[in-house]
């Protein structure tokens, strides 16, 4: 059987950027755990003909996830063999400027695209990007102009990976951090004002994952799932901290781990025999130690993103395309039920879910240990919508291989005022 690929685009966490307001610089969103920070007042219940469509407009192929930053909107697409980077004005979807550059590249999974896959990242005065065949752009954000690129696979010998290369950079002070994959070179740091090389460091060979930041009592760690390990290194020079087995057929590892710091655990999820574990982090002076919590093989995601709301991780099922809610703590499965396709989900700061399944059908539910409790519903997309929404304010930003579409999500009584 062809593996599912890669509707994932997965990003680092920008400390570099005050914001008074975050919006959606990078894959996750401000803290890349899909969280959305309260203050905004959003609609009970959506009509029965969904919630009210700000514009659509169509897009080329893709699944990287759309960053919103200061009313422009940044996402990558691909026609043919050539890939593009696109900033356009997210109050309509007018294009303000793109970028285009030759990657011709076929996917092992061609009928679901070619990618590309990693979400732009948002850093200052710069948008980072990385394409299907391993080319790492930095581009003024106002202009679209190219101020350095990193070859990837060419010039650093990166493992070439047959669905393309869906690693999204992380932000770390003033560099990005990114997986190469390979001896001496698993991950790699770039200076962002030059793209000079920091440190490239590690044995591992890449999957489909993303890097992220975590900290575990104030031991700053990049964490990210590899080709058959979980590692952690030191994101100032690229040591490493740890690492913990975590095999999937293949090498198949597509999700971002999902960190949640009241507790220390870092969750990890793969399909392909892989499953999902629970990993407690325990700091023991200036080191970390990994020890496994529990392991289980009765959940798991494939390209979607987890997410944790008291003391439960929800995500849909990627075995049998159920959605699912565990416990935290056990990995137990409290709730399971085949209602939604496999999608992506948001959780908002009054306790609901969104979910836009891979069919294009939009749902907000309240989750609680009892289950997830649909609220309401609407069609939005077609199919092949993998790519996760992305949330700012009350606007919802999707998109699926054809087009993308801006929905409000806000109390109409609310925006009256």
């Amino acid at each position: 059987m062809v593996p599912r690929p890669l509707a994932l685009a997965l990003f680092g966490l920008p400390l570099v950027v005050a914001q008074t307001k975050p919006e959606w610089p990078q894959w996750g969103g401000p803290t890349r755990d899909f969280h959305i920070a309260p203050g905004d007042k959003f609609a009970a219940t959506w009509p029965a003909a969904g919630p009210t469509k700000v514009w659509s407009r169509p897009l080329g192929s893709g699944h990287a996830q759309i960053a919103v930053e200061g009313g422009i909107i940044y996402t990558t697409y691909r026609t043919t063999s050539t890939e593009s980077v696109l900033a356009a004005d997210a109050a309509t979807g007018a294009t303000k400027w793109e970028h285009k550059y030759p990657a011709p590249f076929t996917s092992e999974a061609g009928d679901h695209g070619h990618g590309p896959y990693a979400t732009p990242l948002i850093v200052g005065d710069r948008v980072f990007t990385a394409g299907s065949t391993g080319i790492v752009h930095c581009l003024d954000k106002r202009t679209g102009k190219v101020l350095w690129s990193q070859d990837l696979w060419r010039t650093h010998g990166g493992n070439r990976l047959p669905y393309g290369y869906s690693s999204s950079p992380l932000a770390y002070r003033d560099t990005i951090i990114l997986p190469v994959g390979g001896s001496g070179k698993a991950l790699a740091a770039f200076r962002q004002s030059d793209g000079g090389v920091v440190w490239m460091k590690g044995d591992a060979g890449n999957a489909y994952s993303s890097p992220q930041l975590i900290s575990v009592s104030g031991i700053e760690q990049v964490v990210i799932v590899m080709r058959y390990h979980v590692l952690a290194v030191n994101p100032l020079n690229g040591d490493l901290q740890w690492s913990h087995k975590h095999e999937a057929d293949y090498g198949i590892n597509i999700a971002t781990p999902l960190w949640v710091p009241g507790s220390n655990l870092l969750i990890i999820s793969s399909a392909y025999n892989a499953g999902t574990r629970a990993i407690q982090l325990t700091r023991s002076g200036n080191s970390v130690k990994p020890g496994e919590l529990w392991h289980s093989r009765n959940f798991y995601v494939r390209q979607c993103n987890l997410v944790e709301h008291d003391g439960l991780v929800w995500g849909a099922n990627g075995g049998i395309e159920s959605f699912h809610g565990a416990d935290l703590k056990t990995g137990k499965i409290v709730w399971q039920q085949r209602v939604y396709a496999r999608g992506n989900s948001v959780l908002l700061p009054d306790g609901r879910l969104i979910i836009l399944d891979e069919d294009g059908k939009l749902t907000m539910a309240k989750p609680s240990a009892k289950g997830l409790e649909p609220i309401s519903q609407a069609q939005v997309l077609t199919s092949d919508s993998w790519t996760a929404p992305s949330l700012v304010g009350t606007r919802l930003y999707v998109r699926n291989r054809a087009e993308m579409a801006v929905f409000e999500l806000g109390d109409p009584a609310a925006r009256k005022r």
